[in-house]
């Protein structure tokens, strides 16, 4: 570990925009396959390397930001633990689908994690800028609520998102019928769950 630095320390820009990459990244991380690893103080945005011999620099959750970033933590641990989506087909090809892998130019990405009918949605933005109107095909029709968003306040973001859930309609994209219009945070990440059609 000594002399690689910390996560925080290898996000390139200012303060929001490190913060804001962390966020993407452990939203990226926790959304795709794979069991999870975070080291000594990655969870709010530890500054400096660990030190075996000093304590975690705790102080740093007095900044809003950094204690937003360990709120996303604790929640993407939730949502990893209440749903199978997201880890009980982590090694079968069925668990896990693209979308969209080919958006280069706004470096996006979208996928569905998937337990037999259990699916989640993930969207990406790895880039600053926020994009509005932004078209996912989904697998079927219906409300897709929106149970996490990387840039939520509580998280030390913009709160750019799409309040609460999209509802999807008869337009084709992605090689689907269906398809829902979202607002993507910038450097964030979208989880998004059908809920069935709205009343």
């Amino acid at each position: 570990m000594h002399g690689k630095g910390s996560l925080y320390g290898k996000m390139p820009g200012d303060d929001w925009r490190k913060l804001a990459q962390l966020r993407a990244l452990f939203g990226y991380m926790y959304a795709h396959p794979g069991k999870k690893l975070l080291f000594m103080g990655g969870e709010f945005g530890q500054r400096r390397e660990w030190n075996h011999d000093a304590s975690l620099d705790w102080h740093l959750l007095d900044d809003p930001g950094h204690a937003g970033l360990q709120r996303l933590v604790r929640d993407l641990n939730g949502l990893y633990r209440t749903e199978p989506a997201l880890h009980r087909r982590d090694h079968d090809a069925d668990g896990f689908e693209w979308i969209d892998c080919h958006d280069v130019e706004q470096s996006t990405a979208s996928f569905l994690r998937r337990d037999g009918d259990d699916e989640i949605l993930v969207v990406c933005n790895f880039t600053p800028v926020p994009r509005t109107n932004f078209r996912v095909g989904v697998p079927h029709p219906g409300w897709w609520r929106e149970l996490l968003n990387s840039d939520a306040e509580d998280y030390g973001g913009a709160g750019f998102g799409n309040f609460g859930g999209v509802e999807s309609v008869p337009v084709p994209m992605h090689g689907r019928s269906d398809s829902i219009s979202l607002s993507l945070p910038p450097l964030g990440v979208l989880f998004l769950k059908a809920a069935g059609a709205v009343e």
